[in-house]
């Protein structure tokens, strides 16, 4: 059997009761109104949508804002960092011409060793010193920069929870 031996009976009528090549059928279907049937199921469901990109939209708008006040914060204390990183390259740069200087005018190898042994004493004291200050100032930069980050994540988790 071919598809064009297949002979398919409907029940539709012509609508002018004409039965000729070019008229249009009118099937008896049932109508079925999918949106009265389903309006009533999809109308919360779409307002709980709304509501939950509404709550995203503004939980987003309150994390980049913590972030762009973290960014901010971190650009200040990094400027801060690097002023104070510069302010030791100079002190230790004084500190070795100054060193410099009284080895050229040092008499004997006994005042050279005791240049140098009061020197490496002050640059060791100096340098630590300047390790704790500037880690010192490393935990400021991370505790002020996160700080913020992590007060808005703590107050979008408790609003989500």
């Amino acid at each position: 059997m071919s598809d064009v031996n297949v002979k398919a009976e409907t029940n539709a009528a012509p609508l002018n009761g004409t039965a000729n090549g070019n008229t249009k059928l009118k099937f008896d279907v049932p109508f079925f109104n999918i949106q009265a049937m389903f309006g009533d199921l999809t109308a919360p469901a779409t307002a709980r949508a709304k509501a939950n990109f509404e709550q995203m939209k503004a939980t987003s708008e309150e994390i980049t804002a913590a972030l762009c006040d973290a960014c901010s914060t971190n650009a200040s204390h990094a400027a801060d960092y690097g002023t104070k990183v510069i302010e030791i390259s100079r002190t230790n740069t004084s500190s070795a011409l100054e060193f410099f200087s009284q080895l050229a005018d040092a008499r004997s190898f006994a005042d050279l060793m005791t240049l140098s042994t009061a020197h490496g004493r002050k640059t060791f004291e100096a340098a630590s010193a300047q390790n704790r200050e500037l880690w010192d100032l490393a935990q400021k930069v991370a505790t002020e920069t996160a700080e913020p980050i992590k007060n808005s994540f703590n107050r979008v988790l408790h609003r989500a929870a």
